[in-house]
């Protein structure tokens, strides 16, 4: 069989054995049905108005109350016209405006954490023109910006002594609300929720308690489930912004399907709303689908995929991508299981985006660097660079932290595969400078592999368009007792 994998700019073929199984998120599986888009104001507005947990927006807020509404950067949630950003911002506006809160005292925050402070036409594109207009030209939206120590707060650590660090703005208001997303991620299990605020709106101290080795390298964060060490310490974090601030979030999450779709509406006191939230996005995203498990998995990389142009292309990026399919469908792969990856792999590390990442790739060639854990002890100097600072803050960069969370997660991949090919590679130096094994084709790939790793007659999945939808997490037929 001929199947087509992305592969830089567009896609590249090639000829599997015709045994090969084939999983495309949302066509193999079909999604749970969306919300009609007719509806979706409806929906939206019903959630908004009997929220889980606590009491609805209109008793939360009065006139003169100050109001900050936290919305995720371009990573995550879709750009539509219909996207659960620019609709459920709207009904909160609404409801909002009719108990007398000002407009002049609403403030709107992207919540980028260490991402990119986003750029005005990445606002215009995840608000729409309505409420971008609206609040753009007043500096009534910001992204957050956890360098500026003025706006910070810093709240003491959890009772397991994580550092909690959060926006002042945020902390300060009288009413917080969370949009967000409860949609698949090899981080914790879902989007959304309690990890909305504990990565979004604090500081790379706070991110360094979960996102390192000693959490993310542990039994219980691979395969990707709810219960991990990682997704409590973000429950943690965030009960303890909710306490330190007097008061709890206001959650609006979207159960999102393959294409960015509202599936269902869920609103409320997180503590109460995330795991019921959980309940429908398990059936769209831990599909019990494998009747066996699979000695090969083929897949391939765009250049540019949702955490931006070069990811992948800049090796250290290309290989976190390659672990988190690792992390998402760890339940389908055998213990010798081997990756076969299509990437341009041309060099291209696109240095204004992430300006670090061309050194911390240098510095794993050498000076004892045997494997990426190694390279950890190097994460306070980088996260406290200036110059590395100064271009997260005013040059939409990523935050030099966020490149060791990177480092975490792709060491995952090595952890739990025979081996690793990369075919197709323009520079193929770079990706075995990250322990990767080259080849011209994927053909090739899965010849080498026969002879060396998985013999004649190996299990193969086929993983097309697994970057371009919406990801899921593949499970054994019989399903998992543990999820």
């Amino acid at each position: 069989m001929k199947v087509s994998f992305e592969y830089g700019q567009g896609m590249v073929d090639a000829v599997l054995p015709d045994s090969t199984d084939i999983f495309i998120p949302g066509e193999t599986v079909p999604d749970p049905p969306c919300i009609p888009e007719d509806k979706l104001e409806e929906e939206t507005l019903k959630s908004i108005r009997n929220p889980m947990g606590m009491p609805p927006l209109t008793e939360l807020a009065h006139k003169g109350s100050k109001v900050v509404i936290i919305f995720p950067d371009i990573v995550k949630g879709g750009l539509q016209p219909t996207a659960h950003r620019k609709i459920s911002i709207k009904l909160i506006l609404q409801e909002l405006y009719s108990v007398g809160v000002e407009k002049k005292d609403i403030l709107l925050i992207c919540s980028n954490g260490l991402h990119p402070r986003s750029t005005e036409k990445e606002i215009r594109d995840i608000l729409g023109e309505e409420l971008f207009h609206e609040f753009w030209y007043t500096h009534q939206i910001i992204s957050h910006d956890s360098e500026d120590y003025e706006h910070m707060v810093d709240l003491g650590m959890t009772d397991r002594g994580d550092p909690v660090l959060m926006n002042k703005y945020v902390y300060d208001s009288d009413v917080a609300i969370l949009i967000g997303h409860t949609q698949g991620n090899p981080y914790g299990g879902y989007s959304g929720g309690y990890k909305h605020c504990s990565t979004g709106i604090t500081h790379w101290r706070s991110i360094a308690s979960h996102h390192v080795p000693q959490v993310m390298h542990r039994k219980d964060f691979t395969p990707v489930n709810g219960h991990s060490l990682m997704r409590t310490k973000f429950d943690e974090i965030g009960q303890h912004m909710e306490k330190c601030m007097g008061k709890k979030f206001f959650c609006c999450d979207a159960v999102l399907d393959t294409y960015s779709r509202q599936i269902e509406i869920n609103s409320g006191y997180a503590k109460v709303m995330q795991p019921h939230s959980w309940i429908t996005a398990d059936k769209r995203t831990y599909i019990p689908w494998a009747e066996k498990k699979y000695d090969v998995m083929i897949f391939g990389l765009p250049q540019k995929f949702h955490y931006g142009d070069g990811m992948g292309t800049n090796p250290v990026m290309m290989m976190q991508a390659i672990s988190a399919q690792v992390v998402r469908h760890k339940r389908v792969m055998s213990d010798h299981c081997v990756i076969i990856c299509a990437s341009i792999c041309n060099g291209y590390f696109h240095d204004e985006r992430w300006p670090y990442m061309r050194e911390l790739y240098d510095m794993v060639q050498k000076d004892y660097m045997n494997i990426l854990p190694d390279l950890n002890r190097y994460g306070e100097y980088f996260a406290t660079n200036e110059e590395y600072i100064r271009k997260y803050r005013y040059c939409n960069a990523f935050h030099p932290f966020h490149g060791f969370s990177m480092m975490s997660s792709a060491h995952i991949a090595e952890m739990n595969t025979s081996v690793i090919y990369v075919c197709g590679a323009q520079e193929p130096g770079y990706a075995r400078g990250m322990g990767l094994k080259t080849r011209a084709t994927i053909e090739e790939a899965l010849e080498d592999a026969k002879k060396k790793f998985v013999g004649p007659n190996p299990n193969i999945l086929a993983l097309p368009k697994t970057f371009k939808l919406g990801a899921v997490h593949l499970m054994m037929k019989e399903g998992d007792p543990c999820l």
